[in-house]
């Protein structure tokens, strides 16, 4: 964990919210202490946590609330980061799932209903927090940052897409001890989706092979863009 092509595969993938979705709010995900005398700058943070990331792995929780607070649906998986421009998402509860970025291309793989839809990564992934997360590009080419006060104890900044036509309207990331915690995500039809990382690794060795996507025997192939 989005509606243009994410909130197709957003009523199958509000149980696991696909590449806009992944890694789109993705997430609450960062915690971090801050001193009592001075505001933490969330902001330095971030692009010292994106300075010299090459690789990441996660379990993560994924938590998404529809605009009336009326449904909530909660999901749960593993996560991969491959800088740049590769991730994966393995979604094990409630529907197995998996999202995989080569690069160039975003598949989701619906493993209950044998399904396959892929598109174009750069479309998918703008204004997203996969684009965060996978992009080497400065930060600020992509979102307006600026820090927030939460009052819970992490360090907190909030991003707004530079570009206008993306599902996302708005991301929140948190740390914790210098670590991805928490990150919130909403799109333009108010839908709330919120990531919690544990066992965090940070640039683990991974291999580029875990990124390639292989069509699966028996299962519908299509093309959304």
């Amino acid at each position: 964990m989005s509606p243009s092509e994410t909130a197709r595969i957003s009523d199958r993938s509000l149980a696991a919210a696909p590449a806009t979705l992944l890694l789109m709010l993705l997430l609450p995900l960062m915690t971090l202490l801050s001193a009592p005398q001075a505001r933490a700058d969330g902001i330095a943070e971030l692009k010292d946590y994106l300075s010299g990331l090459n690789s990441l792995s996660a379990d993560f929780r994924q938590i998404t609330i529809s605009a009336d607070g009326g449904q909530m649906i909660e999901s749960t998986g593993t996560f991969y980061l491959l800088r740049p421009n590769r991730f994966r998402w393995d979604y094990e509860t409630p529907n197995e799932q998996q999202i995989v970025a080569d690069g160039s291309r975003i598949y989701v793989h619906d493993k209950e209903l044998e399904q396959v839809t892929h598109s174009s990564q750069k479309k998918i992934l703008d204004g997203t927090p996969a684009q965060l997360l996978a992009s080497e590009q400065p930060v600020e080419d992509y979102f307006t940052l600026s820090n927030l006060d939460e009052g819970d104890g992490r360090t907190w900044v909030e991003l707004i897409p530079k570009t206008e036509d993306t599902e996302v309207v708005k991301l929140r990331i948190a740390f914790t001890d210098g670590q991805l915690d928490n990150l919130l995500m909403e799109d333009r039809f108010g839908q709330l989706t919120r990531f919690i990382f544990t066992d965090l690794e940070r640039n683990p060795q991974l291999d580029y092979a875990m990124f390639r996507f292989e069509r699966p025997a028996g299962s519908d192939f299509l093309q959304v863009d």
